[in-house]
């Protein structure tokens, strides 16, 4: 049986990862591909606890509290979904996740302005992810980019979400300058490490189509799936 595949989407808050997401789900199992999802945070689980009360600003506001215990509460929510992860890809499937390492490094990351200290702090997050609680890493990270402006318009588009009690924006999501940081260490993380593609989802300061943003994904996605154009 042939190892599995682990693709994962991110960008800041309203850049598309939701819409794209289901996209390309629907596209893989069109092609014959067994199809596993994973979603973060895992709202509604024990799990994701520390990041639901954060999000709504039970500890604070974003800065508050900081790159490195922000980071923990996310990192223990993955480590719980680490397990059905490798399960999917010993068993040969294509695993699909919406956020994941990736947004820790752009919020978190984001929250530090000294290019050598977020520096320190990415070695020690992966470190931590990686090492310590030993969680698979993607074959390939698609990071969708948006500029925060209009990404943070489209996240009042967004229906009710129970982990912030109905609201339209969680504490990330209500700071333009937080996404504003998010969206500045998106671009640098996708230019700097492996195994980061960067897709452009505007174009002459227009959002392109849905079709038009799914169509650069699986252009991307097509060598590592051993696929012929379609």
């Amino acid at each position: 049986m042939n190892k599995g595949k682990f693709i994962v989407f991110d960008g800041i808050d309203g850049s598309g990862k939701t819409t794209q997401f289901e996209i390309l789900k629907k596209k893989l199992v069109s092609e014959g591909f067994k199809v596993e999802i994973a979603d973060f945070p895992q709202y509604g689980t024990k799990s994701a606890g520390l990041v639901e009360n954060y999000l709504n600003g039970n500890y604070g506001e974003a800065n508050d509290v900081g790159p490195y215990r922000a980071s923990i509460f996310y990192a223990c929510d993955r480590y719980d979904a680490s397990f059905k992860i490798k399960k999917w890809i010993s068993e040969g499937k294509i695993i699909i996740s919406n956020r994941y390492v990736t947004a820790n490094m752009a919020h978190q990351g984001g929250k530090i302005s000294n290019d050598i200290e977020r520096e320190k702090y990415f070695e020690w997050l992966d470190n931590l992810e990686y090492k310590l609680f030993q969680i698979p890493r993607p074959d390939i990270n698609i990071i969708l980019h948006l500029d925060a402006i209009i990404a943070q318009k489209l996240v009042d588009k967004k229906g009710h979400r129970d982990y912030i009690g109905g609201s339209k924006r969680d504490i990330h999501e209500s700071d333009l300058e937080h996404l504003k940081n998010a969206e500045k260490i998106y671009l640098k993380i996708a230019s700097s490490f492996p195994n980061f593609k960067l897709i452009r989802c505007t174009e002459n300061n227009n959002i392109m189509t849905k079709e038009k943003i799914a169509r650069m994904i699986w252009e991307n996605l097509q060598s590592m799936l051993n696929t012929k154009n379609s």
